[in-house]
């Protein structure tokens, strides 16, 4: 089974909160390997700019909350 990553940041409150840099990591993801992410729901649209030949071959999960992060890693 493949881990995805969580490329945002996690609150005490459960929030998961945008970050910058979207473009970058997605790159470096791909470049080690990894092609399923979790990402900041409020990051969606820095995503969906990405170039298609970036965002080939990648699975995407959006989060807003812990639990949304917790459904795709724990099942």
């Amino acid at each position: 089974m493949v881990c995805p990553r969580l490329l945002g940041e996690l609150m005490l409150t459960c929030q998961v909160l945008p970050v910058g840099g979207i473009r970058e990591k997605v790159i470096a993801a791909r470049r080690v390997g990894i092609t399923e992410l979790i990402l900041p729901d409020a990051n969606r649209r820095d995503f969906d700019k990405l170039p298609e030949h970036i965002r080939a071959g990648m699975t995407v999960h959006f989060a807003r909350r812990y639990q949304d992060v917790a459904e795709v890693v724990f099942g």
